[in-house]
């Protein structure tokens, strides 16, 4: 029998996210990745300031305050981040499918999770200083919606948030 593990997701998958996300199941377990990509991350803008300030990345936070994208531009930018997403973890030998999610992502993710009965969910984000420290990440809001534990990976490292 076919388990999955739903995975959401940011940023597009890299080798080393791929990696850290195979490493989670044997070469003989029957695995399916199943991929969700927001097409709105709903961000806010005033944390999102403090969370480049908080990386003195001053460039990152003056690029917050530029208009935000249309509806049809993040749609085209949830489309690329998945279709280059699916071809890192089919590179890395997984199986996998993917979708955009539409609306919240915690919500996505949490309804893909009870309808296809994963045995595991994993959040790769990059940091987001004042949602992690105060628990209000994707991984920790997801937790306390399905009552099991969610892994929350950095994009692009070996790191673990702490969910």
């Amino acid at each position: 029998m076919t388990e999955s593990i739903i995975i959401l997701t940011e940023e597009p998958l890299t080798a080393l996210d791929v990696e850290n996300v195979t490493d989670l199941y044997g070469p003989d377990d029957d695995v399916e990745l199943v991929l969700l990509v927001p097409n709105d991350t709903k961000r806010n803008l005033f944390v999102d300031v403090i969370d480049q300030l908080t990386m003195l990345d001053i460039p990152g936070a003056l690029k917050e305050f530029a208009p935000q994208p249309d509806a049809k531009t993040r749609e085209h930018a949830a489309q690329e981040v998945l279709a280059s997403s699916l071809a890192a973890l089919a590179a890395g030998g997984a199986k996998a499918t993917g979708e955009v999610a539409e609306g919240d992502a915690v919500a996505s993710l949490v309804a893909k999770v009870t309808e296809t009965g994963a045995r595991q969910a994993v959040v790769i984000t990059r940091p987001h200083a004042v949602a992690d420290t105060f628990r209000q990440d994707w991984a920790n809001q997801a937790q306390r919606k399905l009552g099991l534990p969610v892994l929350h990976l950095y994009s692009d490292s070996g790191f673990i948030g702490d969910s």
